[in-house]
């Protein structure tokens, strides 16, 4: 059986425990779940609707559980970023002009440009779990790159996904289908203030959310 990822308080340069004591940093640990726990998360309390038992692969960019993760699909809904209105990207101040709105089975994302996806499944993340996103290789090495934020603790909406294609050419991404995996870590330590209890800006999210104050 592999070993749990684990991931220990951070430390300075001068290798001082950063937030804590040295002890506390280590008796505290955030730990890789696999597809048991996944499993049972989704069935159990719904972090995952829909959710896929298994690795859909037939024909499609593979979804659903796997080990130690899993595949999230994109709908068909998509905004890519466009320069002709000649906007310019303000995260304080956004654009819509920015970009077309395309619903479709696939879409074009042209050379060396960016989208807005969102998700099919709605997520609902545990007071106690963090996760991050890595990509697929069937894309990776077509060179289309997706990057999403951590869901944090109590996170819950469905996921905005920016997917960047980074070549010279244009690049084809298939609606209903696989884009990227989600890995989820859990800590033996409650946070004090989860993202819900914050209110964070994106919280309960529907639909593809632009940047917001």
């Amino acid at each position: 059986m592999r070993s749990p990822v684990l991931f220990p308080y951070p430390t300075n340069h001068q290798g001082t425990t950063l937030g804590s004591t040295a002890k506390e940093a280590n008796n505290t640990r955030m730990a890789i779940k696999s597809d048991r726990w996944i499993r049972q998360q989704a069935i159990d309390h719904k972090m995952i609707v829909p959710f896929s038992e298994k690795q859909v692969r037939e024909g499609v960019i593979s979804y659903g559980l796997s080990s130690y993760g899993y595949d999230l699909r994109v709908s068909d809904e998509f905004k890519i970023f466009t320069n002709v209105n000649s906007a310019i990207i303000d995260p304080k101040a956004f654009d819509e002009r920015s970009f077309v709105t395309v619903q479709a089975p696939s879409v074009i994302i042209p050379p060396n440009s960016f989208a807005l996806a969102r998700s099919i499944e709605y997520f609902k993340i545990p007071r106690d779990v963090l996760t991050i996103c890595v990509g697929k290789s069937t894309y990776a090495r077509c060179g289309i790159i997706v990057n999403v934020t951590p869901f944090e603790p109590e996170w819950e909406g469905f996921v905005t996904l920016e997917i960047s294609n980074t070549t010279p050419l244009p690049a084809r991404v298939y609606a209903n289908e696989g884009l990227c995996q989600i890995l989820f870590f859990q800590s033996d330590e409650i946070c004090e203030i989860s993202y819900a209890d914050r209110k964070g800006k994106y919280q309960n999210q529907q639909g593809i959310v632009l940047p917001k104050l």
